[in-house]
């Protein structure tokens, strides 16, 4: 099945079997783990990015997170924090946060998914959820690396990362 085609199919079951079709149709590596978790590869501009879903039926919440392989060491994590601080203020959907015990920087964000007798994820809930997170991902991307490579202050690594630019080159 192709995106055009999947946009037309009309869902049943979980919200994980939504996501998986989902990859699928977008030809990106995935691996479901059971009913309630699925893992896709996608390669962005900056690097491969992991997305993961978790769903909780018993909440009727549809965590997504995207980790965008950045990895934190001790001597870096206080500056990293204050990046995430700045970088959250902004943020409409979702955060970014620290695993402490991997050093592993992640976006997460969730749906809360209306209780019936199926929960339904809508194609448009998913690809907010899936796009939000690798957008995301994509923007603040070289700020963490302007302040964890770069020795750069949070403020500054922003400030850097956030200049538009217009024209080509």
């Amino acid at each position: 099945m192709d995106v055009d085609d999947f946009e037309s199919v009309r869902f049943s079951g979980t919200p994980i079997d939504l996501l998986e079709q989902y990859f699928a149709a977008h030809g990106w590596t995935h691996d479901r783990q059971g009913d309630e978790e699925i893992v896709a590869q996608y390669q962005g501009s900056w690097a491969k990015y992991e997305l993961r879903a978790v769903w909780r039926e018993e909440d009727s919440v549809l965590q997504f997170l995207a980790f965008p392989d950045i990895r934190v060491t001790t001597d870096k994590r206080s500056a990293v924090y204050e990046t995430m601080g700045l970088i959250n203020e902004q943020l409409w959907l979702g955060h970014f946060e620290l695993w402490q015990s991997s050093g592993l920087v992640l976006f997460r964000h969730a749906a809360l998914l209306e209780r019936s007798d199926e929960m339904v994820l809508t194609l448009d809930q998913a690809e907010t959820l899936i796009e939000t997170a690798i957008d995301e991902c994509e923007r603040f991307y070289p700020v963490f690396q302007f302040v964890l490579w770069s020795d750069k202050s949070p403020a500054d690594a922003l400030a850097s990362a956030m200049i538009e630019t217009r024209g080509e080159a």
